[in-house]
């Protein structure tokens, strides 16, 4: 049975795919600045979200990694939500330079791209805090 996607395991699986889906589609079709101004994937970017892609469901579904992983999931998506909203506020920072290139791996200059990165980095915090048991809140 899938997992909800306000859980850990379901951040993962779910944002694992949405990752893996938008790091192809950036190197088929979203890596021209002059087609999509508003949106658009440069290289680093489809690397990064296609090997983060992978990764998150290769923990969620690769016998043997899922059980080693498991236990550590909600601890994988806060580093992935403060990791998310990093590169959220660092876009948005940066958003006005002619050459904003973030750490020499990715540009971070249109809106969208940076909306995406506050969407995922609120939605992984919050599926991690909502698996937290209320006793301990």
């Amino acid at each position: 049975m899938m997992s909800s996607v306000l859980t850990p395991k379901g951040f993962l699986t779910y944002g694992g795919a949405i990752l893996l889906i938008l790091g192809i589609l950036g190197f088929v079709a979203l890596s021209d600045a002059n087609a999509y101004p508003s949106f658009y994937l440069d290289g680093g970017e489809n690397v990064a979200h296609t090997f983060l892609g992978i990764v998150a469901l290769a923990i969620v579904f690769v016998p043997g990694l899922n059980t080693m992983f498991a236990p550590y999931y909600r601890w994988i998506v806060i580093l992935l939500g403060i990791v998310a909203l990093f590169f959220a506020g660092y876009g948005f920072l940066v958003s006005g330079n002619a050459s904003p290139n973030t750490f020499g791996v990715a540009n971070l200059e249109n809106p969208f791209d940076n909306i995406l990165h506050l969407v995922v980095g609120i939605w992984a915090l919050y599926a991690a805090w909502r698996a937290q048991p209320m006793m301990a809140r």
